[in-house]
């Protein structure tokens, strides 16, 4: 079963001029997989390449594909994917997966766009100060997560944890998600990918379906983000995923 002209074509947007060891040590399943991953699952998706391959990278950050996000993130930028937006999408990360799984994702981006003659440090994001960042960031965990459940989650927080629901106010939305360069239905997508993709986060996967939500995304879009994962994290997150979706926002 040889790679389709549609697969091809897909595939020579994201790498163009690339030649595939794989497909010379490996040729049959390079074969079917790239005619699944670069046809037939893309025909079920109603987003740009760009923002496919964004969710991928957040995606490939929580598993810990470093190899694979080097080829995506090149991949990426060729799509169009600008410099701020990839160094935003491994800053995102970091309060999902932790610095420990963020630090050498953001290692390889430096070396990514060192190598395409990109200057670093980027130009800054950030929209808070020490100062405005628990106020800001309490503000943008409300219009996300809803007010009645923060304030619920502080109110029955026992005195010996409080600082955890201060810390998720203050860091997780103060220092994260008041930052420029992605959009908040975007970072929230992104939160939904690399929850889905670490695996065992199912709550939290259903409290931010209901944030995408509440932010503007769809079931069909969580859907179509479950659906362009499928290849790369496999079927059971991608089950479990659904699970949840459809726990939360039921067709």
């Amino acid at each position: 079963m040889p790679v389709s002209a549609e697969a091809q074509k897909n595939h020579d947007e994201l790498f163009p001029g690339h030649a595939s060891t794989l497909a010379q040590t490996d040729p049959e399943l390079i074969e079917y997989f790239d005619n699944f991953a670069f046809a037939e699952v893309l025909r079920e998706s109603a987003m740009t390449p760009t923002d496919r391959v964004m969710l991928q990278l957040g995606s490939m950050i929580a598993t810990q594909a470093l190899a694979e996000f080097r080829v995506m993130a090149g991949a990426a930028l060729t799509t169009g994917l600008t410099p701020v937006q990839l160094k935003e999408i491994v800053y995102q990360a970091v309060p999902y997966v932790g610095m420990a799984k963020a630090f050498d994702f953001l290692h390889a981006t430096n070396d990514i766009l060192t190598a395409r003659g990109v200057a670093l440090p980027l130009p800054g994001q950030s929209t808070t100060t020490p100062e405005t960042r628990m106020r800001d960031g309490l503000a943008m965990q409300k219009r996300i997560v809803g007010a009645d459940t923060v304030d619920r989650m502080y109110t029955a927080a026992p005195a010996d944890e409080a600082h955890i629901q201060r810390f998720l106010s203050g860091n997780c939305f103060g220092d994260h998600y008041t930052r420029t360069g992605i959009d908040v239905p975007t970072r929230e997508l992104l939160t939904f990918a690399m929850l889905v993709s670490l695996g065992g986060c199912e709550p939290q996967v259903a409290g931010h379906v209901r944030a995408n939500l509440n932010v503007g995304n769809t079931r069909a879009m969580l859907i179509d983000t479950l659906t362009q994962l499928l290849p790369f994290i496999g079927y059971p997150r991608t089950l479990n995923g659904l699970r949840v979706v459809n726990e939360v926002a039921p067709a």
